[in-house]
């Protein structure tokens, strides 16, 4: 099953459903001990528990209070722990009388030479920047001998909204960040500023919240390569999907060779290339069927249009051709533009349609920047032109009609570079043709496309030829690794 994250209310909804578990603070104390084990863990892993040094940042509610507990626990451990009370008089009462009596210091600045630091600010209730006490406070901390404080957040890191996953400034930039019984949407929309994420189990369930709302989840790398289309005894050439490409130009040839390349690349199908770059796109690939009109390309299963074909009247009228089809289509790049333009090319269509925009693609598609809101930005134009909508970014968010949106975290920015989208764009259409939904074959291509940038990469900028070779051993890594 794809990971689920959910969003403020529902972990509220979930939590009140646990009944007396949270009345009677056993909630509290199990997601306490979670993080206090996974502090635990992060000083036994450099040195062991015994004698070193924790800063606990304690606001007011039970997100402060998780922290206290969880500084008592370590504190019986032989950790040396001080925390600031950020509003004293709010502090929890039960976990500062624990975190006291464990010989816990209560103190106004935290020390020097910290080796980690919990965010104990406020929870998933919390709304806008860090307030200045508590800014000042992390700004003032003082890196140990061995380089930067690890910052442990409970539940989010402060200062970034829990739904949204927008990043206010002042906000925590957490090491790690644990959680309590499943993830929120925070953990997704703003992986960066969460760091590695720990979900602790302390007995709750998640809601039914279908209907409520954008559904976020993320597929594992199991599920994409169990999607991932696999040439079996009795497959040809045609039953593994024929993907049609109108990329580019013989003036600029670079995204049909791209788009087509990672078509090629992606699945064991066929490939069939439309275009006056059909020449350069065969040099390069000499498995591609060229032709330089769709009267004369022959059959396909999807097509994939857009990236450097122009926004002139012909690439609108070659456009339009492939839209009329009732086969799936992806659009991207100029046919993007195009659209924007000429919307009553796509919306209501009844075949698969999947666009692919970046940031300032969107805001023509949809009359408006992305904004703060990414996810309820994308899936409200996926159900406002009844398509699915692929909004690039190092976290990728692709939404259908249905309100269910899949994300993908790239876990680092390798692939922003120039002729990446077309990569990405040639990967899903090759998906499409092979009979994937769009929400699917959107996300699976986003996750192969984020680890070949990673395996290209390995440290050093790469350009889009650089992502393109390495999208096969992406692939085989995934296949590779399925848990039998």
């Amino acid at each position: 099953m794809p990971i689920r994250y959910l969003t403020a209310d529902a972990v509220r909804e979930a939590e009140h459903a646990a009944g007396d578990l949270l009345a009677n603070g056993t909630l509290m104390r199990r997601a306490s001990a979670g993080v206090a084990d996974v502090v635990a863990g992060e000083l036994n892993r450099t040195g062991g528990c015994y004698g070193r040094r924790v800063g606990i940042v304690v606001g007011a509610g039970d997100n402060g209070g998780d922290a206290l507990f969880a500084g008592a626990r370590l504190a019986r451990r032989g950790v040396a722990c001080s925390a600031v009370l950020l509003a004293p008089d709010k502090a929890h009462p039960a976990g500062l009388r624990a975190f006291r009596r464990s010989r816990g210091r209560v103190v106004d600045l935290l020390p020097g030479d910290l080796d980690v630091v919990i965010d104990g600010v406020v929870g998933i209730g919390g709304r806008g920047p860090l307030r200045p006490a508590a800014a000042a406070v992390f700004a003032a901390l003082t890196p140990p001998a061995d380089g930067e404080p690890r910052i442990v957040a409970v539940d989010l890191p402060s200062g970034v909204d829990a739904d949204t996953g927008l990043v206010n400034d002042p906000a925590v930039r957490a090491s790690i960040t644990v959680t309590f019984g499943m993830p929120r949407h925070v953990h997704l929309l703003a992986a960066p500023q969460c760091g590695r994420v720990e979900v602790v189990d302390i007995g709750i369930d998640a809601p039914d919240t279908s209907g409520t709302g954008p559904w976020l989840a993320e597929m594992t790398d199991d599920e994409v390569a169990g999607l991932w289309p696999v040439p079996g005894p009795d497959d040809d050439k045609y039953t593994q999907g024929v993907v049609g490409i109108i990329a580019g130009s013989s003036r600029y040839p670079g995204a049909a060779i791209l788009a087509s390349g990672a078509a090629v690349t992606a699945t064991s199908g066929m490939t069939r290339y439309v275009g006056t770059a059909a020449d350069e796109v065969v040099t390069h690939f000499p498995e591609v069927v060229a032709a330089r009109t769709i009267a004369d390309a022959g059959r396909v299963q999807a097509w994939a249009v857009g990236p450097g074909m122009g926004t002139d009247d012909a690439a609108l009228s070659v456009l339009a051709e492939v839209l009329a089809t009732d086969l799936p289509v992806l659009v991207d790049a100029d046919g993007l533009t195009l659209l924007a333009a000429h919307p009553d090319l796509v919306i209501g269509r009844s075949a698969p349609t999947l666009l692919t925009p970046h940031a300032g693609e969107f805001a023509r598609l949809a009359g408006r920047e992305v904004g703060p809101d990414r996810l309820g930005a994308v899936a409200e134009l996926a159900r406002r032109w009844q398509v699915t909508v692929l909004l690039k970014g190092r976290i990728t968010l692709v939404a259908d009609p249905s309100g269910e949106v899949l994300g993908n975290d790239a876990a680092a920015s390798w692939a922003a570079t120039a002729g990446a989208g077309d990569v990405l764009s040639g990967i899903a259409g090759a998906l499409l043709a092979a009979g994937l939904d769009p929400r699917p074959a959107g996300a699976a291509a986003a996750r192969v496309h984020a680890r070949a940038a990673q395996l290209a990469a390995r440290g050093a900028p790469i350009g889009a030829s650089n992502l393109l070779a390495a999208v096969r051993p992406a692939i085989r890594g995934l296949l590779e690794s399925l848990t039998p």
